[in-house]
């Protein structure tokens, strides 16, 4: 027991130094659906706060008042049956769960009712979970992405949540709460970004050796980036469908030849694997490590490594040699849709 007050701070410094490194907080909100989540959120910590505050003034009270003394031997008075007591204490805490259900019964609700959250500026995206990745089909267009989520700012986004596979959770804290993905069914969320920047997402449900990879981006742009992006992506620049270079012009060859099938770039190539069209404009590969040549030829030809569990096959040397690899990588390097 002498020991668990000096690992307790060290516990608590681990874990909050570990939240801190993955990113993902609902404590700093963005939009209202996060805001709204956040307040009931700290209504819950008051109310937590204020049983704990009470319960140790009377535990400190009963302490000292009732403490044994030297040479006191009498029999303090005795309250068994005391029905104002049992009043107090049956009264107080279902007062305490009624402060606390009403306004999340109510807030959850009206947060469920997406049909209400709909407006004329809305937009509305498909998001579909894979073994271990993310596609996201934007209705309104003819647009389909993979890990990386585009959304206008000010805007209200409603998403169609659906899985190909297994039991997935779209997560976003800084945004919204989670909700399942569930194969045959489709579940609805809405959420808003007030501010340009990158927000972290996460499957928040067990699905798989791959599960704790399985991150992708909500990438908030003003109105006029993402107009420009969907323009882009329903009819992608020259530089996304002719490489800038004669080394590129291999790797497409490379990428014809050994990607296409389960991999589009544009409206050409398949659908088993995330849509490739603006895959220079990433920050991660496989949705969680870090963007470079180097990490890119290691996922291309070591993926069930990295990310176990995945549906991509490995390249060897066999497969693709060190200069098709170095074309592939080039011409992955030149799909963008924005300008830099």
């Amino acid at each position: 027991m002498k020991y668990f007050w000096r690992l307790f701070p060290l516990s608590f410094i681990l874990l909050m130094s570990g939240c801190g490194m993955q990113n993902l907080s609902a404590l700093d909100p963005q939009g209202p659906v996060a805001e709204s989540q956040f307040s009931l959120i700290m209504l819950s910590l008051y109310i937590m706060i204020f049983v704990i505050v009470v319960v140790f003034v009377i535990y400190v009270i009963v302490l000292l008042r009732f403490r044994e003394r030297p040479g006191d031997t009498h029999i303090p008075k005795q309250v068994h049956g005391n029905r104002g007591l049992e009043f107090v204490w049956t009264i107080i805490p279902i007062f305490l769960l009624i402060i606390l259900a009403v306004p999340n019964v109510m807030e959850t609700f009206t947060l469920a009712d997406v049909e209400v959250q709909e407006d004329e500026d809305a937009i509305t995206v498909k998001v579909t979970g894979h073994q271990f990745w993310w596609e996201f089909e934007y209705l309104d267009y003819d647009v389909v992405a993979g890990q990386d989520l585009y959304i206008p700012t000010d805007t209200r986004v409603i998403f169609e949540l659906e899985s190909s596979d297994v039991i997935h959770a779209f997560w976003v804290p800084a945004l919204a709460g989670k909700q399942d993905n569930v194969p045959g069914i489709t579940n609805d969320l809405w959420f808003e970004a007030p501010n340009e920047g990158v927000y972290r997402g996460k499957c928040a449900e067990l699905c798989g050796e791959g599960h704790a990879w399985m991150d992708f981006r909500v990438v908030a742009v003003d109105p006029d980036t993402f107009d420009t992006w969907i323009a882009n992506m329903e009819e992608p620049p020259a530089q996304v469908n002719e490489p800038q270079s004669e080394v590129a012009v291999e790797g497409r060859e490379v990428f014809e030849q050994n990607c296409i099938s389960c991999h589009a770039v544009g409206e050409e190539g398949g659908n088993i694997g995330p849509n490739l069209t603006n895959f220079g404009e990433r920050q991660n590969i496989a949705g969680f490590i870090e963007y470079g040549d180097e990490n890119l030829e290691e996922w291309l030809r070591y993926p069930q490594e990295l990310k176990p569990g995945n549906e991509m096959p490995g390249f060897n040397h066999d497969t693709i040699n060190d200069e098709e690899m170095n074309a592939l990588i080039e011409y992955l390097n030149d799909l963008k849709v924005l300008e830099d």
